[in-house]
């Protein structure tokens, strides 16, 4: 399922998605770093270790992928795809 409307706010530090249920989830982007798809950041996380991620980290760029959306972090980390499943159940 794709969302309706997909929003970046910078001052608020938040992405902002509007999904075809009606449901509106609002995703800090310090908690998107932490939660990176990519194989790195999964090996991390699977060793027990939480990534240690700046608060004031912010979401710069986001590239459509069809499935989902890179996304790319203003501490330069852009290695992960975020498939919108995904972002979906991540609690917002």
């Amino acid at each position: 399922m794709n969302p309706l409307s997909v929003g970046n706010s910078q001052s608020e530090g938040t992405l902002r998605l509007s999904w075809p249920d009606g449901r509106e989830q609002q995703l800090n982007h310090a908690e998107l770093r932490r939660q990176c798809p990519c194989s790195q950041c999964r090996a991390f996380r699977l060793k027990g270790l939480t990534p240690l991620v700046d608060e004031r980290v912010r979401l710069i760029e986001l590239n459509p992928q069809g499935y989902g959306v890179q996304l790319v972090f203003s501490d330069g980390h852009q290695r992960g795809i975020y498939p919108w499943a995904y972002l979906a159940n991540l609690n917002s």
